[in-house]
């Protein structure tokens, strides 16, 4: 039987004969666990989850790998077969990150890890690395699409910026002419847009998933519509780019590697589920299910969208394109 009942501040506490039963806190962003110590509220389920690595995968890659791609590997059918490994192999890489996840339940990835199993040191040395000097072949990525000093340079603060500096300058360009947004524009809106993500993951878990399953659901209808383009184009019998699909095929080694690099960088943000483990529910469960779920279902969506970008236009025609003239001339066959 249970003697008395007393508060203090936001907690419950239950005197009970046999042993002292703490409640949970009333608390949004933190709980007490029995041990006293504080931890994250376990707010994502796998609806979130499934969102969280699926949005942070699919990005610029899908529609700026396939050139690199196929570049290298010379023929269509190859680099189909290159897309398709660089998932299997992204796939496993993920679920190495489950293991350490549940065996690990610690929020920070790769940086929790090595502190478990090496100490503070190199995790704080890998720390220093991801953040300022990691990344660094995402500008050579981008630097034929921006021509300035800024993604010239060897180191850089943080990833997003360039993914941010991306967003501008596509979300720009429609209102200014073919010499594009003034670089000052382009800086002003993607610091805009960072302050204003941070912002939100700063103030609700709950609401930064349910922003996150949105914009997820958006990538996938934007790549579905490119993909509808193929298939409608594909339905009326035009297959002749996929005649000989393998005909040109390289075996140079290191072509074939620096191809499986371009296809590895679309599938970046696999392992971004585990800097949040500690806000997972069940993450023992969750964990390999998301990515069960979502590494298949991003591999599928890139194979479609490669091969819609084949039907509709040749071998030549895509290595001499822009980005945004591939898509638009996927869409025009809807």
């Amino acid at each position: 039987m249970c003697k008395y009942v007393y508060k203090i501040g936001h907690m419950s506490i239950i005197n009970c004969s046999q042993q002292n039963v703490m409640a949970e806190a009333v608390n949004n962003d933190k709980r007490l666990k029995d041990n006293g110590k504080v931890q994250l509220n376990q707010e994502l389920g796998l609806l979130s989850s499934v969102g969280i690595i699926v949005g942070s995968i699919i990005g610029s890659g899908i529609f700026i790998s396939p050139i690199g791609v196929l570049s290298n590997t010379g023929s269509i059918g190859l680099s189909l077969v290159v897309w398709t490994s660089c998932g299997i192999i992204s796939t496993l890489g993920a679920l190495a990150f489950a293991e350490l996840g549940t065996s690990i339940p610690k929020s920070g990835a790769e940086y929790a890890y090595l502190y478990e199993a090496f100490g503070s040191l190199p995790a704080f040395v890998f720390a220093w690395v991801k953040i300022f000097a990691n990344r660094v072949a995402i500008q050579f990525q981008f630097v034929k699409f921006y021509k300035n000093d800024l993604f010239k340079k060897i180191l850089q603060p943080s990833s997003q910026a360039v993914v941010c500096l991306t967003f501008s300058e596509y979300a720009l360009s429609p209102f200014f002419d073919a010499c594009g947004p003034p670089l000052l524009i382009k800086k002003l809106l993607a610091a805009s847009v960072l302050a204003l993500l941070g912002a939100i993951n700063c103030y609700d878990v709950k609401a930064v998933a349910k922003i996150q399953v949105v914009f997820t659901g958006l990538k996938l209808l934007a790549l579905s519509i490119i993909i509808m383009g193929g298939v409608v184009h594909l339905s009326k019998g035009n297959l002749e780019y996929f005649d000989n699909a393998f005909s040109g095929s390289t075996d140079d080694p290191s072509k074939i590697a620096l191809a499986f690099y371009s296809g590895f960088w679309a599938f970046g943000g696999w392992n971004y589920l585990n800097l949040a483990t500690e806000e997972v529910k069940d993450p023992t469960r969750t964990l390999p299910r998301a990515i069960w779920i979502s590494l298949p279902l991003v591999t599928i969506f890139y194979l479609l969208t490669n091969i819609s970008y084949f039907a509709v236009i040749s071998k030549t025609e895509l290595l001499a394109s822009t980005t945004t003239g591939v898509v638009r001339y996927v869409l025009s066959y809807l």
